[in-house]
């Protein structure tokens, strides 16, 4: 069955999740009943919804992966000598090629790998690269390397795509909002566990939070966005709850699923949105001390969720309406640390997963032997060449320089 006609299938055992297609999401509120609001503007949500299949989900591996110790270049004698105690021994890792082997914890890419179905993007970075946590992952999030942008790169791309701001166009699962899906027409549904994804109050309060009035034409613009506001908000939390609530899988997501269940949950629901933003979040990938076995079982969370995620996908038949970018603010300074972990680096690997992927390798390799200032790998592409390669190659949008700070040139990796 198309996707097309799966999605209009699913709207219709939904009626009342399909109902609610159109409200405007919001950060942080919520109420528990649908607003009279919604009933009104289903076909129009539903055909925003079927006309462009295409979904793009951003998974963000927060405290700076370790590259080198997720694609090993076993190939290459100067990563032992870097590395002479964390350097991982070619019969352990998950053997790619004559030259890469992935960490021995990452069966689920091995898997994506093999099937030709995840492209491994080579030495991304940004020239005079930040060691900071924050500084670098704010670079990122604005696709604006040494500079200022006051709205995420994410937020950008929703306003370009759709400058009318349809409803719940960006979804970003998290505590609290990312600075890459902050946007100055969109207002993204933030929420972290669905099944609370409701206005804090007071008891005696919430009957009176749940009704939002409808007024009519409301002539004070103060007035008017405060009840756009609130009657979004409870649309919502009401369509997100509806929706983790019909959601049942037989997958097993592992230890740490990502959030990426709950991403499934919307697409399966009929949810309009295009853009997703989710992350491994607490700065977990800042492996400074006796690095080897966290890494290792990170990186077995992130590649069990992730190879997961696509078989939901294929359960639901979606697959091939997703492709799935993963990045980190920085790699891992090449030598290994006294404390047999590595510190804060530059360049690094990014990946991107899904049926319509041209897997493989992409970019050109950094050096083990002329390092960049500091030991670091120097970067070889700019990281926007691969969010170009998502926005132009994947969602078909090609939003001008002005989109990513810049023109790049995206890599064929579709088919």
């Amino acid at each position: 069955m198309k996707s097309k006609d799966l999605l209009k299938n699913k709207m219709k055992r939904r009626e009342v999740l399909s109902k609610g297609m159109s409200a405007l999401g919001v950060a942080g509120l919520a109420g528990s009943a649908l607003a009279p609001s919604m009933f009104g503007r289903v076909a129009e949500a539903a055909a925003t919804a079927a006309a462009n299949g295409k979904i793009l989900v951003v998974l963000e591996l927060s405290g700076g992966n370790d590259g080198l110790n997720t694609v090993v270049p076993y190939g290459d004698d100067a990563y032992y000598r870097h590395r002479p105690e964390i350097g991982l021994p070619k019969n352990e890792l998950r053997i790619l090629d004559d030259h890469f082997g992935l960490n021995p914890g990452m069966a689920g890419f091995e898997s994506l790998y093999k099937d030709g179905k995840m492209a491994i993007v080579h030495g991304c970075g940004y020239d005079n690269p930040s060691f900071s946590h924050f500084t670098s992952m704010a670079y990122w999030h604005t696709a604006a390397p040494n500079s200022g942008e006051e709205y995420g790169w994410v937020g950008r791309l929703a306003d370009d795509m759709e400058p009318s701001a349809p409803s719940n166009y960006v979804v970003n699962v998290a505590s609290r909002q990312s600075l890459a899906v902050r946007s100055e027409r969109h207002v993204p549904v933030v929420f972290d566990q669905p099944n609370r994804f409701m206005r804090e109050a007071f008891h005696e309060e919430k009957e009176a939070l749940d009704r939002v009035p409808d007024v009519g034409n409301v002539e004070n613009p103060s007035r008017r966005f405060l009840l756009d506001i609130a009657r979004s908000a409870n649309d919502a939390s009401a369509l997100v709850r509806q929706a983790w609530s019909n959601y049942s899988s037989p997958v097993d997501y592992g230890v740490n699923s990502l959030d990426l269940p709950k991403v499934v949950s919307l697409i399966d629901s009929g949810m309009p949105t295009k853009l997703y933003y989710v992350s491994y979040r607490n700065n977990a990938f800042d492996t400074h001390v006796f690095q080897n076995n966290v890494h290792r079982r990170l990186l077995t969370y992130t590649s069990d969720a992730v190879a997961t995620f696509i078989r939901d996908l294929e359960r639901i038949g979606r697959a091939d309406d997703v492709a799935l970018m993963i990045f980190s603010e920085f790699g891992r300074r090449v030598p290994e640390n006294v404390s047999l972990g590595t510190d804060h680096g530059a360049a690094n690997a990014m990946f991107v997963v899904g049926n319509q992927v041209k897997g493989g390798h992409y970019g050109e390799l950094p050096s083990l032997t002329n390092l960049a200032e500091g030991d670091n790998l120097g970067h070889t592409t700019d990281f926007r060449r691969v969010y170009q390669t998502m926005v132009q190659g994947w969602l078909g949008h090609d939003g001008g320089a002005e989109l990513l700070n810049g023109r790049f040139q995206p890599f064929d990796m579709f088919s």
